[in-house]
């Protein structure tokens, strides 16, 4: 049964789509089967694994609607072994068209239903905010990876995320664990990056992967090539990273 993982945190800018498409393409250059689902409506997970946006005529807003099953809205990505389940801009109106549904907040879990058997692991690239979008992603998972910027405003807003975390566990999913905190954009130059290692390692000791995601221009680079690192430049210090990132998931799920 696969292991449906949100790659979630409310501040903008911190590497959850780079983490969710580069994480997705890792697992499966490592041969898990692999399926990515853009829950955000910026569709940079989309747009980063090849898939052309505009063109998008059935995504996770059909799925989120029930207007089609998460079956037909799966694409094939040229990554190997990952499907995506497509964002479009259309997405930012799901909000207000889910508000007066009943159990809105298990729309994507009980779309999610039939296809969890399909692949070893599902991961969902959560919108910058904690709405009824990244709601429904956190009550479809069994786990969330949080990532954390090495720079100096990293944990503003954590406490948050972890308090949002907690009352989906109260209500809505028992079930649903904290897989890590990431630490992404460390440069190892910088002191601040290092204290801000320190201060997470520090209060948050074995919640913290043991891989941190170096800053790397060559990650900034892939999307714009509709690749992953992985594809783009599988030598770079990048897609080292994020290969010990799936190996380290790997081992600590086996």
């Amino acid at each position: 049964m696969g292991k449906i993982i949100a790659i979630a945190n409310q501040k903008g800018g911190v590497g959850k789509t780079t983490t969710s498409v580069n994480l997705a393409a890792s697992l499966g250059v490592l041969e898990k089967k692999v399926l990515l689902i853009d829950a955000d409506p910026q569709a940079n997970a989309s747009s980063g694994l090849g898939v052309d946006v505009e063109a998008v005529e059935f995504g996770t807003y059909q799925v989120l609607e029930h207007t089609i099953s998460a079956k037909e809205a799966i694409v094939t990505t040229s990554s190997p072994n990952v499907d995506i389940i497509p964002a479009h801009i259309d997405l930012v109106a799901i909000e207000i068209e889910l508000v007066d549904k009943q159990e809105r907040e298990y729309m994507l879990k009980k779309s999610v239903e039939e296809i969890k058997n399909d692949y070893d692991y599902i991961i969902i690239d959560c919108a910058p905010s904690l709405g009824l979008i990244t709601l429904n992603s956190l009550v479809a998972a069994d786990s969330v990876i949080i990532p954390i910027q090495c720079e100096y405003f990293a944990l503003e807003g954590l406490g948050k995320l972890l308090n949002t975390i907690k009352s989906v566990q109260k209500i809505h999913n028992a079930d649903l664990d904290i897989e890590g905190l990431l630490l992404t954009m460390f440069d190892s130059r910088l002191r601040l990056s290092n204290q801000v290692v320190d201060e997470v390692r520090k209060h948050f000791s074995s919640m913290v992967f043991n891989t941190i995601i170096r800053r790397n221009t060559r990650l900034g680079e892939a999307p714009s090539y509709g690749e992953s690192i992985i594809a783009y430049d599988a030598t770079s210090k990048g897609a080292v990273n994020y290969l010990n990132l799936a190996q380290e998931l790997l081992k600590k799920n086996s």
